[in-house]
């Protein structure tokens, strides 16, 4: 699996963070930037979906076909979307030199069916090792918000969009307790790759946040020179 990975050039970012934190905004918002500033392709994706079939095993994960399974079902179909993503849209766009901002990625199945769901965190990283591989973030945005108001926007969403709470919305509290828990601990975990950002402010001020990791961070792709390891 590993030894068919091509050679890369781009840079990858993932945005992580619990139900309604505004991870899908603020992805758009900082590819635009990029693109703006650099003059290079940024492509924006999604988890689960970013191709056809993992689209499709999205619809099931949402609907809530692999729950009654349990955790270590829909880790599975996640990683089966995960691996098509990969071959399909992340990896052939990284070696092109290309950037990538992904809403969710490995963040999130080690919070939702790891931490919150139980799934034996050793089983999760496993999983890890044989489909994403050396694919690893360069940075990782986790948009840290408190249950209870990222809950109220998914609510207000859905609302708008005349649908109902999706399979993790329909969580009771104490699981999106524990999700942004176990986002936290993997930023502390982790500071060399993640970031944390405040979500309960205005989308302006986490937009000017986001950048300013980035830049920060990644002080190259923001001055549009050259590519990436």
């Amino acid at each position: 699996m590993q030894d068919r990975e091509p050679p890369r050039r781009g840079v990858f970012i993932t945005l992580e963070g619990g139900e309604g934190a505004g991870k899908s905004t603020q992805a758009a918002r900082l590819a635009a930037t990029l693109r703006a500033r650099t003059g290079r392709p940024v492509t924006v994706t999604r988890e689960p979906g970013g191709s056809p079939r993992a689209e499709e095993i999205r619809a099931a994960l949402l609907a809530g076909a692999a729950k009654p399974y349990g955790p270590f079902a829909e880790a599975l179909l996640f990683s089966a979307a995960r691996l098509d993503h990969l071959d399909r849209l992340i990896r052939p766009a990284l070696a092109r030199g290309e950037g990538v901002i992904c809403d969710r990625f490995i963040d999130s199945t080690r919070a939702y069916q790891g931490a919150a769901g139980g799934l034996d965190p050793a089983v999760v990283a496993a999983l890890e090792r044989v489909v994403v591989g050396r694919t690893r973030p360069d940075l990782t945005l986790i948009l840290d918000l408190a249950p209870e108001a990222g809950l109220a926007r998914a609510a207000a969403r859905g609302e708008a969009a005349g649908q109902g709470a999706d399979r993790f919305e329909a969580e009771a509290l104490g699981f999106h307790a524990r999700l942004r828990g176990a986002f936290l601990e993997i930023a502390m975990a982790e500071p060399g790759r993640c970031a944390v950002i405040d979500a309960s402010a205005g989308p302006d001020a986490v937009a000017a946040a986001i950048l300013a990791q980035v830049e920060a961070r990644l002080p190259a792709l923001v001055r549009g020179e050259g590519s990436h390891g």
